[in-house]
């Protein structure tokens, strides 16, 4: 007896379980029917993309507000666009599945000369290109799908790292137990797990300390853990900062946070606390070059300890193997150390802005956009002058921040920055990117009035690549782009009149006002672009700028 109940929707089970109320993707011949179980259900929305590697963008900012996402593509062609996407994800720690339409496994084991391939009876190449990459990879088998779709699940739920499934057509329609539905939410089940001994050891390192400083990374968010970090700081009076991979999920205006660190291009303010630190708790932290001002923390491994999704350390050391990080983090929160540090006195740094008919200088815009980002916002940076003016500026509570400062890949914060919306249409998200960046995905100005979708976006347009001039080429044709004619952007996307709002400006007074207006038309896509000096940077740009050259020598 035959039931309606098949791989694809135990498969989709799981994902929707996972959190995922949209899927993103694009459809191929490999992957329509599997598409057709996802569009016939009421409780799963697909969202097509204009291309695979704006689907994989899409997904990234999707999953670091849902915590969670997941796209569709077609083998070969289709995976190897968004292969880029995904390997940000990776970088840069975020959970998000793709699924890949494959040919039958009988085609695949029979190496028969199918498209979408090359055409040489191999179809182990793309799974071995994402293997490579450290990607966690499944090509399901109909004697084992369910176990492996639930090892795949349950990579995800606890690395917080993506992962990638091939499903072969012949797959999609096969039945399965109905009941296994039942047993879903028992895959996400945390096993208990002691960490006495690697607990006591960091607690008494921390405990020798006369002057600890805390710097948190981007695993901080993707585990959760703020709340913890805000407790052991609170009852320990320990300075708080986080690096600008990983600002912004964290409540900025908590009593004890000092800044965003970047090594010693950082504000004196900030920079004091770590210079003068003899024990620097890394938590969940990638000391990367872009947000370490070039490799210039004023710190070494003999005053660090790191304490990370993937392992701890002392000194260099490594602590005992009953380690796990949420446990860790967890005990902190209720840890009174015998130290007695002082309550901190931080000030808080004038905001105010005061607008002239000059024209907009960058310094201006950042401090601009960042005095008017509220709790209800989250701020998306495109890698290059926005991301390098915008990460040093202090949020306000409950306002959100990313960007992509380690995998740094052009064009990723616009889709990003959508999905991000669609992921939360309560949060009003505000993008800040520069023309060059646009261009590379600009495709998805469809999807965001299809959607009717109401971001605030900023548009930098100072003629060209900025972030590549201040490290080489200034006045080098390579890093001009092409004069587009943003107005007529949403209308050739298919908006309709009262779906945006177009606003040029290039005074700060004129910006001033179109964030004003922009924040009351909640309503509309509001496009802004904002016109600069082609030389004008970000002061931790231009500096990061020298020491990014100096590595190319």
């Amino acid at each position: 007896m035959s039931n309606n109940y098949k791989l694809s929707d135990y498969l989709l089970d799981v994902i929707k379980y996972m959190g995922a109320n949209d899927i993103f993707g694009v459809p191929g011949d490999y992957n329509l029917q599997f598409l057709d179980h996802i569009t016939h259900r009421d409780d799963l929305t697909w969202k097509g993309n204009a291309n695979e590697l704006n689907a994989s963008y899409m997904a990234d900012g999707y999953a670091r507000e849902k915590g969670f996402a997941t796209f569709v593509t077609t083998f070969g062609v289709g995976e190897l666009s968004a292969i880029n996407g995904l390997s940000g994800s990776i970088a840069e720690h975020v959970p998000v599945l793709e699924i890949v339409g494959a040919p039958t496994n009988e085609v695949q084991n029979n190496g028969s000369l199918v498209h979408h391939t090359f055409g040489d009876h191999d179809f182990s190449r793309f799974e071995k290109a994402h293997r490579q990459l450290g990607i966690k990879s499944a090509r399901l088998n109909k004697d084992d799908a369910i176990n492996q779709i639930n090892e795949i699940a349950q990579y995800i739920y606890e690395s917080k790292k993506p992962a990638y499934l091939i499903l072969p057509t012949n797959l999609v329609e096969m039945e399965v137990n109905p009941s296994l539905k039942d047993n879903i939410a028992d895959l996400f089940v945390e096993a208990k797990h002691n960490s006495v001994n690697s607990f006591n050891q960091i607690k008494e390192a921390i405990n020798h300390s006369q002057s600890p400083v805390i710097i948190m990374g981007h695993e901080v968010d993707r585990f959760n853990v703020f709340d913890d970090i805000k407790s052991f700081s609170d009852k320990n009076n320990i300075p708080v900062l986080d690096l600008g991979l990983g600002k912004g999920n964290i409540d900025e205006s908590f009593k004890n946070f000092v800044g965003t660190y970047n090594g010693e291009i950082s504000d004196e303010s900030i920079n004091k606390y770590v210079e003068n630190s003899d024990n620097v708790i890394l938590i969940g932290a990638k000391l990367t070059d872009s947000v370490t001002g070039g490799f210039t923390q004023q710190f070494a491994e003999d005053n660090t300890i790191t304490i990370n999704y993937d392992g701890a350390n002392l000194y260099g050391k490594q602590v005992a193997e009953d380690y796990k990080f949420k446990n860790i983090m967890h005990s902190l929160a209720d840890t009174n150390l015998d130290l007695s540090l002082p309550s901190l006195d931080l000030k808080n740094n004038d905001s105010s802005i005061n607008p002239s008919g000059d024209k907009i200088t960058q310094s201006f815009y950042d401090k601009a956009i960042a005095s008017f980002i509220n709790g209800d916002n989250t701020l998306v940076a495109e890698q290059g002058t926005s991301f390098f003016g915008l990460a040093s500026q202090k949020l306000p509570k409950d306002a959100k921040f990313f960007g992509q400062p380690l995998w740094g890949s052009i064009g990723y914060a616009f889709p990003a920055a959508l999905g991000n919306q669609i992921a939360n249409k309560d949060r009003r998200v505000v993008l800040s990117t520069g023309e060059g960046s646009l261009q590379l995905t600009i495709q998805e100005f469809g999807l965001a009035f299809r959607e009717k979708l109401n971001p605030i976006i900023f548009v930098i347009d100072n003629t060209g690549y900025t972030v590549e001039r201040v490290i080489h080429g200034m006045n080098e044709s390579y890093n001009d782009v092409p004069a587009l004619n943003y107005g007529l952007m949403p209308k050739a996307f298919g908006a309709n009149d009262d779906q945006f709002d177009f606003i040029e400006v290039s005074t700060e007074k004129e910006l001033i006002d179109a964030i004003l207006k922009a924040k009351e038309e909640t309503d509309k896509f509001v496009l802004i672009q904002v016109n600069m000096g082609m030389k004008d940077v970000p002061e931790q740009l231009a500096k990061t700028a020298i020491a990014f050259a100096n590595q190319n020598k």
